[in-house]
């Protein structure tokens, strides 16, 4: 099985639009991932049906029992990020600030602050017409993105007997999310556009990427709005010994195709004939019919 994360140095360069479009035209036994957990949007593309939801623990949260506790002030004082807080004539933890260190837990005289699992997201497993996907969702203001990343592949790989293809929908930037996403992976498909930003995450990303091992290839998005700078991202490719295998124009169709909620390759447009012509282009080199 080829295992291809579908990544970006940048939001907003049409990453999840072309995972979701690979997955359309992809004709072959695939499971599909979203490992933007921050922003899962291929969701939103392929119509899925839930199987099955469960909990997502992250990070351990501070608990005083105020039977216990004997009101000395000691873990508020020791605390660096605010997290003890004077609430009803008491102390209480405010779980949006505590990061889950311990430190009151361990200086409390009384031993009333224990450090419990905290619930920050959810994990989805579904069906779509194109494969099983498995994705998640990060509760607002929770951390350990890249570990639920890390448990959406795993459910991803739960699922996928006899596919021929693991393609994940990564997250945008190099940060711990990308990271996890990247772990484990056979190849990335970095979907760039022609501007200075975008070139200059694209260079962060590749170098990221090289150090999982991982065989690296680039798509220009909406590549006609700015040839010149297109050329540039294309110069670098060349130098760094990277293949562009594709090139996508600018095409209302794509709007419109998200909008409804659907692949923009269900249509005749430039875009969809230019992501059939990447994917049999990246298949190729995966030995993938």
């Amino acid at each position: 099985m080829i295992r291809l994360a579908v990544v970006s140095g940048k939001g907003g360069t049409g990453k999840t639009m072309v995972a979701a479009a690979l997955a359309d035209v992809s004709n072959v036994p695939q499971i599909l991932a979203d490992c933007d957990v921050d922003a899962a949007n291929l969701s939103l593309l392929l119509a899925p049906r839930r199987l099955t939801t469960e909990e997502f623990r992250g990070l351990e949260v501070a608990r005083i029992d105020l039977d216990v506790c004997r009101d000395c002030g000691i873990c508020a004082d020791r605390c660096r990020f605010g997290a003890i807080v004077r609430r009803d004539d008491a102390w209480a933890v405010d779980p949006l600030h505590c990061e889950g260190c311990g430190v009151c837990a361990y200086v409390c005289p009384m031993g009333a602050i224990s450090m419990e699992p905290r619930v920050c997201g959810e994990i989805y497993t579904s069906a779509t017409d194109l494969g099983p996907l498995a994705h998640a969702r990060l509760f607002p203001g929770s951390g350990n993105s890249g570990l639920l990343v890390t448990e959406v592949k795993k459910r991803a790989m739960a699922l996928s007997g006899g596919a021929d293809l693991l393609l994940a929908d990564g997250p945008p930037g190099i940060g711990c999310p990308l990271i996890a996403t990247v772990s484990g992976m056979d190849a990335v498909l970095a979907v760039t556009e022609p501007g200075i930003s975008a070139l200059h995450d694209l260079e962060r990303l590749v170098t990221v990427c090289r150090r999982f091992g991982v065989r690296i290839s680039v798509a220009i998005n909406r590549f006609d709005l700015a040839e010149d700078i297109c050329a540039k991202i294309e110069e670098y490719c060349e130098a760094e010994g990277i293949r562009v295998v594709g090139k996508i124009p600018f095409d209302p169709a794509v709007v419109e195709t998200v909008r409804e909620g659907r692949p923009v390759t269900r249509t005749g447009s430039p875009a969809a004939a230019a992501i059939r012509a990447l994917r049999d282009t990246l298949f190729v080199e995966f030995g993938l019919s």
